[in-house]
C-alpha cells in the first residue's frame, strides 16, 4: 500500500467538509449495535479496504462525528451567581423546603460536570427531605449515580448498603430529620409491625360484646374495641342510632367477609396483624378506607409495604394503593421501580401510569408526583434513548410539575434537546424559545441549530451573533456560531472558542480536519494532541487513529485504538460501520507482535517516560493474551485515573475484582473500589481482612495509602512508613515498588527525614519511575538547594510525554520571569490546571490594596458563603476571584483567573 494511495483514501473522508451535515450524532448508539454487528457486511475486510472506500452520503458521517451536540443541562452564562443565588434562598426558606433547591444546585453541578458536587448536593437534598415521597426518589436517585460502584452487580433492588442515606426502608419514614441520615441504618434493626391498641374513654359501656352478622356467619366483638377504631364506629354504637341499642347488627352488605371482619376484631384488640395473608390486609385496608379507621388503614398500609420486595410484587400491589390512597404501599411500590432503573422503564405497567396524564393524576393524588420524580426518570430515559416516545411523555410531566424558574427552564430545554434529536426541528425550536424566555440563555444556540437544521442558516447565524453581542461572550456562543459560516471567519470563531474555553472538543477537530485535507497530516496530529494532552475521549483517539494511518504509522493508530477501546469497548468506527475492535484486528497484520517479554519491556518505557495513553494500549495487548488476569485490569484502572477517565477506571476495576485469582486478591480492588468511592475506613478493613490471608505488596499498600489519607497524625505517618516498608519487603514488580518508594519518600518529606526522602526517590528513579524526580526536587528546594530543585525538574520536563504538572512544579523554584513562562507553558498544554491562573491573578492584585479593604467584606462575603456550602474542587479559586476584586488592578486580575 502506498502512501499516496492512503492519502488520497484519507482526503475522499472530507472530515472538514462533514461539518456541514444535517445530523448531531457521530454514530449509531454502541448499545444498539449488539443487535446487529452481524448485519455490517465484513466480508474479506482489509486495511486497504478500510481506507480506500469513502464514507456514505458525501462526508456526512463525519458531520454527526464532528457537530457538537445540544448540552441537555442546564449550561449558565454565569454559574457563580446561579450557584451564590440557590444559597441565598437555602439561608430563607424553611427547612422543609431545602431539598427542593439542592435539587436545583444539581442541575448546576451537572451541566458543569461536576460528578462529586452533583452526588453532594443528592445528598444534602436527601438529607433534608420531609415527605416520604422525596425520600424514595433522592435515595433511588443517590444509588442509580453510584451504580457503576457497587461491588456485587446482581444485589435485589432493595437491597441496603448500609448507608441511611441511600437505604429503602429509612427513606418509607415519614417526618423531617436530618440528623438521623447519620444515624445506623434501619435495616440493621427489627421493624415492628405491632402496636398496642388504644382504650376509649368516653365509652359508658364495659366488656360488652356486639355480634356482626354476615351472611350465614356471626363474629363476636368487644363493642368499646370496636367503637375506638373511627368516629363513625363510635358513633354507631354509642350514639343515636339504633344500632347502639342492638347486640346483634346485620353487616352483610359492607363489602367484608367473615374472615375479614374477625381479623377486624382482632386488630380491635390486640393492634397487629403479623399473622393475617396479604388479601385479608387488602381486606382490611378497604374496610378502613369505607368507616375512616385511620390507626388500621396506617397498620394495613405499612405492612403491606413491607410486603413489596421485587416489581412483580410491586405491579400486584400499585394499583391496590392507588385505589385505596395508600401513600406508603404507593411509595414502596414505587421505589421498588425507581431502584430498578433503567431496566425497569421497559416495564408496561410503571410506565403506563407515569407517562400518561392521567396516570399522573392519580399519582398526585396519593401524593407520589413531583418535580424531582420526573427530572430522574426523564434524565433516566433520555440517557437510555433520547429519541424515545418514553422520554418525551416523561419531560411534558416534568413540564407540569415545574414550580420554579430554573425548573421550568430545564424541562423545556429538555423537551428541545429531545425534539431536535427526532428531527422534529419546528417543536424543537418552539420549545428551544419557551426556555429561552423562562430565563436559560444556552437554550438560544439550540433555537439556532434548530433554524439551521430547517434551512434556515443566516437567520442561524443571527441568532448566535446576538448571544455573542448581548451577553458576555462564552466559547460555546463562538463554536456555536462557526456552525453557521465559513472560511477565515469559521476560523476566527473556532479560535476564539478555545480561548474562551479550552476544553471545547469540536474546535480542535475540525482544525485537524481541515490541517488533514490540506495534505497537513503531522500538524493535523499536533493539533489533535492538543486536547488529548489533557482530555482524553474515545472521538479524538479515533480521530488521531485515522491520521496515523494516512502516515503508515500503523503502531501509532494501533496505539490509539486500543486505547480507545479500554474507554469504550463497543465503540464503532468508518461512520459507526465497524465496530474499533474489528479494524484492530486487521491492523494487528501490519506490525510485528509482541512476545509478554516485549509488553512488559513497552510497558517500562512508556511509564518511565510518563505516556499513559501508551501505556493503556500496552495494557490493552496484554489482556488480550491473558483477559481474565486481574492485575492487568488493576493496573488498567490506574492509568484510567491518571488520564481523568473515572468510569471507565471504575469499570476495570470491577473486572480486575471479578477476575481476581484469590480471596486476599479480591479484597484489595474490593477495598480500592471502596476507597475510591469515598469509604475510607471500609478499604481500610478489606485491606486488613487481605493481609491476614496473605501479606501482599498490594494489601499493605492500600492499607498505607488509605490511611494516609484519613489521618495526618505523626503517630499514623510512622505506620503508614511502616505499612510501605512492608509492601516494598513484599513481592512485586518495579512499576509498583517505584510507586511505593516513591510514596514513601513523600511521607518522610512531610515527617522533615529529608535524607530518608532523598534515598527513597534515588531509588525509584534507578528502577525508572520517572515521577520521583518532583519529588526529589522538593527534597532540593527544602534544603534551600534551589538551584539544584530547578534541575531536577528540568530532567521530569525532558522525560516526561505529559509534562504540564512538571512546569507548573519547575515555576516554584526559579525567578518570576522564568516562573511565569513556566507557568504559561503549564496553561499552554493543560489549561485544567488552576495553580496558573491563581499565580498570575494574585501577581497583577495590588497585595496592601487588598489588606486595606478586605474589611468591607463584599466580594469575600458573596464567594465565601458559596464555598462553605458545598465546594470542594474550586472555592479557593473562588475565593482568590473574590479579594482580587477589590483591588488597585483587580479587574485585570479577575479577568485573567476568570478566564
Amino acid at each position: 500500500m502506498t502512501r499516496n494511495f492512503i492519502l488520497e483514501a484519507m482526503r475522499s473522508l472530507r472530515l472538514a467538509e462533514g461539518c456541514k451535515g444535517n445530523q448531531v450524532y457521530a454514530i449509531t448508539p454502541a448499545e444498539k449495535f449488539s443487535d446487529t454487528r452481524t448485519k455490517v457486511d465484513v466480508a474479506k475486510p482489509s486495511v486497504r479496504n478500510m481506507e480506500a472506500e469513502p464514507p456514505a452520503g458525501n462526508g456526512s458521517c463525519v458531520a454527526k462525528l464532528l457537530e457538537p451536540p445540544i448540552n441537555p443541562h442546564l449550561r449558565l452564562v454565569d454559574h457563580v451567581e446561579t450557584l451564590a443565588s440557590i444559597y441565598g434562598e437555602l439561608e430563607r426558606v424553611l427547612d422543609e423546603e431545602k431539598s427542593g433547591l439542592y435539587l436545583e444546585q444539581s442541575f448546576v453541578f451537572r451541566g458543569l460536570d461536576e460528578t462529586k458536587l452533583l452526588r453532594r448536593s443528592l445528598r444534602s437534598a436527601r438529607q433534608h427531605a420531609s415527605q416520604i415521597h422525596e425520600k424514595i426518589v433522592f435515595s433511588a436517585w443517590l444509588r442509580y449515580e453510584k451504580r457503576e460502584e457497587e461491588l456485587d452487580d446482581n444485589l435485589p433492588p432493595m437491597n441496603c448498603s448500609g448507608r441511611a442515606l441511600e437505604c429503602p426502608k429509612a427513606a418509607l419514614v415519614a417526618g423531617y430529620s436530618p440528623v438521623t441520615v447519620f444515624n445506623p441504618c434501619p435495616c440493621r434493626q427489627p421493624l415492628l409491625d405491632c402496636e398496642p391498641a388504644s382504650e376509649c374513654s368516653t365509652s359508658s359501656v364495659t366488656g360488652e360484646d356486639v355480634v356482626f352478622c354476615i351472611g350465614d356467619g356471626e363474629v363476636v366483638c368487644n363493642r368499646e374495641k370496636i367503637a375506638a377504631l373511627s368516629i363513625p364506629f363510635h358513633a354507631m354504637l354509642f350514639g343515636c342510632f339504633t344500632e347502639s341499642q342492638r347486640s346483634r347488627i346485620n353487616f352483610s352488605h359492607n363489602g367484608i367477609t367473615l374472615q375479614g371482619m374477625s381479623a377486624v376484631n382482632e386488630f380491635s384488640k390486640t393492634g397487629c396483624l403479623d399473622s393475617l395473608s396479604p388479601e385479608i390486609v387488602l381486606e382490611l385496608l378497604s374496610f378502613a378506607n369505607k368507616f375512616c379507621c385511620e390507626k388500621m388503614k396506617a397498620s394495613c398500609d405499612k405492612h403491606l409495604a413491607g410486603l413489596v420486595h421485587n416489581i412483580h410484587d410491586a405491579e400486584i400491589f400499585v394499583e391496590y394503593g392507588l385505589e385505596e390512597n395508600a401513600e406508603l404501599l404507593v411509595a414502596s411500590c414505587l421505589q421498588v421501580f425507581l431502584r430498578e432503573l433503567p431496566k425497569s422503564l421497559q416495564n408496561p405497567h410503571f410506565s403506563g401510569l407515569l407517562c400518561n396524564f392521567e396516570g399522573g393524576k392519580r399519582l398526585a393524588m396519593v401524593g407520589h408526583s413531583s418535580f424531582a420524580l420526573y427530572s430522574f426518570l426523564s434524565q433516566v430515559a433520555m440517557e437510555d434513548d433520547m429519541k424515545s416516545d418514553t422520554s418525551v411523555k416523561l419531560l411534558e410531566r416534568l413540564r407540569e410539575c415545574a414550580t420554579s424558574r430554573r425548573q421550568r427552564a430545564l424541562a423545556l430545554h429538555q423537551l428541545g434537546c429531545v425534539m431536535l434529536e427526532r428531527k422534529q426541528y419546528r417543536e424543537a425550536q418552539n420549545w428551544f424559545e419557551a426556555a429561552a424566555e423562562a430565563g436559560h440563555v444556552y437554550s438560544l444556540a439550540g433555537v439556532a441549530r434548530a433554524k439551521f437544521k430547517r434551512g434556515h442558516r443566516y437567520s442561524a447565524y443571527k441568532e448566535a451573533n446576538g448571544l455573542i453581542s448581548c451577553y458576555k461572550p462564552a466559547g460555546w456562543m463562538y463554536e456555536e456560531r462557526s456552525l453557521y459560516c465559513c472560511g477565515k471567519e469559521k476560523m476566527m470563531d473556532l479560535n476564539m472558542a478555545t480561548e474562551l474555553d479550552p476544553t471545547l472538543p469540536y474546535p480542535y477537530r475540525f482544525r485537524a480536519a481541515a490541517l488533514m485535507d490540506e495534505n497537513k497530516i503531522h500538524t493535523a496530529i499536533a493539533e489533535i494532541n492538543r486536547i488529548l494532552g489533557f482530555k482524553v475521549s474515545p472521538e479524538c483517539l479515533e480521530l488521531r487513529a485515522w491520521f496515523c494511518l494516512a502516515l503508515q504509522d500503523y503502531d501509532g493508530a494501533l496505539r490509539d485504538i486500543r486505547a480507545l477501546l479500554t474507554l469504550d469497548p463497543n465503540f464503532l468506527m468508518y461512520s459507526g460501520r465497524v465496530p474499533a475492535d474489528q479494524l484492530l484486528r486487521l491492523l494487528c497484520q501490519h506490525v510485528e507482535q509482541w512476545t509478554k517479554a516485549d509488553c512488559w519491556m513497552q510497558l517500562y518505557d512508556r511509564w518511565s517516560c510518563v505516556d499513559d495513553i501508551g501505556s493503556l494500549a500496552v495494557v490493552h495487548q496484554m489482556l488480550e493474551n491473558e483477559p481474565e488476569k486481574g492485575l492487568l485490569r488493576f493496573r488498567q484502572s490506574l492509568l484510567l485515573l491518571r488520564l481523568n477517565c473515572p468510569k471507565a477506571a471504575m469499570r476495570s476495576l470491577r473486572l480486575a475484582r471479578k477476575h481476581a485469582s484469590s480471596e486476599h486478591e479480591k479484597l484489595v480492588y474490593e477495598g480500592w473500589i471502596l476507597y475510591d468511592t469515598g469509604h475510607r475506613e471500609e478499604a481500610l478493613q478489606k485491606s486488613e481482612e487481605s493481609i491476614v490471608i496473605q501479606r501482599s505488596f498490594e494489601a499493605f499498600f492500600l492499607k498505607a495509602y488509605a490511611l494516609a489519607d484519613t489521618s495526618l497524625d505523626p503517630a499514623s505517618a510512622a505506620n503508614v512508613v511502616v505499612l510501605l516498608e512492608e509492601a516494598l519487603k513484599c513481592p512485586s514488580d518495579g512499576l509498583r515498588k517505584g510507586q511505593a518508594l516513591n510514596n514513601l519518600g513523600s511521607v518522610y518529606v512531610d515527617c522533615g527525614k529529608l535524607d530518608l526522602a532523598a534515598d527513597c526517590y534515588v531509588s525509584a528513579l534507578n528502577i525508572r519511575h520517572t515521577r520521583a524526580h518532583q519529588g526529589l526536587a522538593r527534597v532540593y528546594h527544602l534544603k534551600n538547594e534551589r538551584k539544584a530543585a530547578y534541575e531536577e525538574m528540568t530532567k521530569l520536563i525532558e522525560k516526561a510525554r505529559n509534562n504540564a504538572s512538571a512546569y507548573e512544579k519547575r515555576s516554584e523554584y526559579c525567578e518570576r520571569d522564568m516562573a511565569k513562562a513556566d507557568l504559561s507553558m503549564a496553561t499552554q498544554l493543560d489549561p485544567l490546571r488552576t495553580y496558573p491562573y491563581r499565580y498570575r491573578a494574585a501577581g497583577n492584585a495590588d497585595m496592601v490594596s487588598w489588606a486595606m479593604q478586605i474589611s468591607n467584606g463584599v466580594y469575600i462575603g458573596l464567594c465565601i458563603f458559596v464555598c462553605a456550602q458545598s465546594f470542594v474542587l474550586f472555592g479557593e479559586e473562588m475565593v482568590l476571584i473574590a479579594w482580587v476584586a477589590n483591588c488597585e488592578n483587580g479587574p485585570r486580575a479577575a479577568e485573567e483567573y476568570a478566564a
